[in-house]
């Protein structure tokens, strides 16, 4: 290989071709590759490795609180979740629309790692998401309102295809939160889509944003385009792993349509 190779390539910022150029050389030399074939190879290598950078970034950029994804999901433990409609989500379908989800639920029963699990495998197929519970959105804002940031991390509220705004229904929010929880919602309707989780009934949202103006405007906005996931069932958190038993709220007879369903 020609010693001045390395060099051009570092300064070119063509590390993935670099990594691979030695082996590809002799696999062109063992195959006799035309010289547009060796170049379509290398270029692949090098498009490669910055398609990986991209998710590594994305991924960090999205914040995730865990690195769940629907592979680790235990599918068996919780049959009132519908598998094929989760990984219909993951698809990224309902982002052309611009359509919610909102999934509801108690405690533990799979809500925050579904979401995440969802926006893990969107970020792999190309699109951008930003995870946040509700109480890190809202301090956010009201943090950067005081220094006059607000639409710099508005902004940031409002670019990713998808929005995640986890743990609503988890204690109360503070003051103002509301206003800013609306804004959320009200700039992204039908521009791009939101994903909520929450363990509290919809009509106790307004003790919980503590103005219930706001929170019915919340709810008529996001819920206009948006899918309602339920999920029954007993905490994952506090299953006894040798109980084989099927989830709270689970007929046991109708398993076998379940898994027909999935």
């Amino acid at each position: 290989m020609n010693p001045l190779l390395p060099d051009r390539l570092r300064k070119l910022r063509l590390s993935g071709l670099a990594q691979s150029l030695e082996v590809r050389l002799q696999e062109a030399r063992a195959s006799r590759l035309e010289y547009d074939e060796f170049l379509a190879l290398i270029l692949e290598d090098e498009l490669a490795v910055r398609q990986d950078r991209l998710i590594s970034r994305r991924i960090q950029s999205a914040a995730f609180r865990d690195m769940k994804t629907l592979e680790d999901f235990d599918w068996q433990f919780n049959r009132s979740v519908k598998k094929k409609q989760i990984f219909d989500l993951a698809s990224g379908a309902f982002l052309r629309d611009a359509r919610g989800v909102l999934f509801s639920g108690p405690p533990g029963t799979g809500k925050s790692h579904l979401c995440q699990g969802i926006g893990l495998a969107l970020i792999r197929s190309g699109h951008t998401v930003l995870y946040r519970s509700i109480f890190d959105a809202v301090r956010d804002l009201m943090h950067d309102e005081a220094f006059e940031g607000h639409d710099r991390v508005m902004m940031k509220y409002l670019k990713p295809d998808l929005l995640i705004l986890d743990d609503m229904g988890m204690k109360e929010l503070p003051k103002k939160g509301g206003e800013f929880l609306f804004e959320i919602i009200m700039r992204r309707h039908e521009l791009r889509s939101t994903m909520m989780t929450t363990n509290r009934p919809l009509e106790d949202w307004g003790k919980l944003i503590g103005d219930v103006p706001s929170a019915t405007a919340i709810l008529d906005r996001f819920l206009q385009h948006a899918d309602l996931i339920t999920i029954k069932g007993r905490s994952y958190r506090l299953r006894n792993p040798n109980d084989s038993s099927p989830a709270d709220g689970e007929d046991p007879t109708n398993k076998k349509k379940e898994e027909a369903d999935e």
